[in-house]
């Protein structure tokens, strides 16, 4: 074997390189369905249909992804072939595909999003000018241009800028000042968090397009006064919706740091006019939840993910000061917690941290020796335990009502073992599933 993939998949945190935790390389994907994709993203957009465009063995995983929702008949596909990247008719192939796919519909949807490949954009196609012709040819229609290419992971991600597509239909409309959006998420914030009961006890309408039902309620999202953010990948799609309507932007980071929560939910009712209540009772609550769970957890190892918790480095923090043993974590880069890696570098310089994607990650979960507990499908898959908190980006969970309330899975992860096989099998967690039927 290669040198470069003699090296551990893993690394102590003491040595770990803040700019770089993993050497890049040959890569595995774990089993660990549960990560929303591309096309996920699109069908929370009501009414819209999805086109794909690109080869046989890109389009098996897009059609079964939807196949998987049970939302086949809200997406469409036009194959290309190795012949159409050379006699010259790749764009308009594009048009005619799309245009037959559109006229066979039983209804006109108000809305396509419409996905390139890779080889469109090494072939360098003109999508500007297939989005005209179909415009022309659809009037009716709303067209957006999406991408599903791999070679975008070291720029703009498709996730970050499908995040941002999401939203590219929405129309300028009159505002609403007591209107607010939250933006770029993939599930509903939790009803019990304090952001969301601060906001709509200040007497503010909250929308969110996990929650659209119609794309006339979708659309009703152009008249919010604020855009709020916690979710990384959210920020193109902020800076766009205030470059185009105008709507400022205020991005509250899903944190596990007390004070970061504090400051936060100070900022927010800085922009909603209201004072800032006492979080006393919130803290208390939190605390309260963590300290039955370790009770209840004792000295057993604990394995923390990055596709559970959107800061999983700030949550092993948060479980280290409150005497959990935290042995492993999942994640391949620091992002926004450098304040947090540096704090278990001096207090927990033994925490192990594992690449994702390593291709010597292909036989930890053999190698796993102790009861370990979970928080992610993927550190449940590595360190082979059925006792798992089973989210996926952070799960709607918000705040110090989201610390109690992931406390609580915590204790149940630990009572309740669940069947890690079959459910971490299920691409997009939360999504109805075909392999559930």
């Amino acid at each position: 074997m290669h040198k470069e993939y003699e090296r551990p998949p893993g690394v102590k945190i003491k040595d770990a390189d803040i700019n770089e935790l993993h050497p890049s390389g040959l890569e595995y994907n774990a089993p660990a369905r549960g990560m929303w994709n591309i096309v996920h993203q699109g069908m929370l957009l009501p009414e819209a249909h999805q086109i794909f465009v690109c080869s046989q063995g890109c389009l098996r995983g897009v059609i079964l992804t939807a196949a998987e929702m049970l939302e086949l008949d809200r997406l469409s596909w036009v194959s290309v072939s190795e012949e159409d990247m050379f006699d010259g008719t790749l764009e308009t192939d594009i048009v005619d595909g799309v245009t037959d796919i559109l006229e066979r519909l039983d209804k006109r949807p108000p809305v396509v999003l419409l996905f390139l490949s890779c080889i469109h954009l090494f072939a360098g196609v003109d999508f500007e000018n297939i989005l005209r012709e179909l415009s022309d040819q659809f009037p009716d229609i709303e067209f957006i241009d999406c991408y599903m290419t791999p070679t975008m992971r070291t720029t703009v991600s498709p996730i970050v800028k499908m995040s941002a597509q999401m939203y590219r239909p929405l129309n300028v409309t009159k505002k609403d000042p007591k209107a607010v959006n939250i933006i770029g998420s993939d599930r509903l914030t939790d009803p019990d968090s304090e952001l969301v009961k601060l906001t709509e006890s200040a007497g503010y309408t909250l929308r969110d397009i996990a929650g659209c039902k119609t794309y006339e309620e979708y659309q009703r999202m152009a008249e919010a006064s604020l855009n709020i953010g916690y979710i990384p990948t959210c920020g193109l799609a902020l800076e766009e919706l205030e470059e185009k309507h105008g709507t400022p932007s205020l991005y509250l980071p899903n944190s596990f740091d007390y004070n970061t929560i504090k400051d936060n939910y100070t900022r927010l009712c800085g922009e909603l006019g209201i004072a800032v209540p006492d979080f006393a009772d919130n803290i208390a609550a939190a605390e309260a939840a963590l300290g039955r769970a370790k009770e209840k957890v004792g000295d057993m190892a604990v394995a923390v993910d990055f596709t559970a918790v959107t800061r999983p480095i700030e949550l092993m923090k948060l479980l280290c000061e409150h005497g959990f043993n935290v042995r492993y974590a999942v994640v391949d880069s620091v992002g926004e917690e450098t304040g947090a890696f540096e704090w278990l570098k001096i207090n927990r310089p033994d925490i192990e941290l594992y690449s994702s994607t390593n291709v010597n990650m292909l036989y930890q979960h053999i190698k796993a020796t102790e009861p370990v507990l979970a928080i992610g499908q993927k550190a449940a898959y590595y360190f082979a335990t059925d006792n798992f908190v089973n989210i996926i980006m952070n799960g709607g969970l918000y705040g110090f009502s989201g610390i109690k309330k992931l406390a609580e899975l915590i204790s149940e992860a630990y009572d309740t073992p669940k069947d890690k096989r079959r459910l971490i099998s299920h691409k997009g967690f939360g999504c109805a599933s075909c392999l559930t039927n």
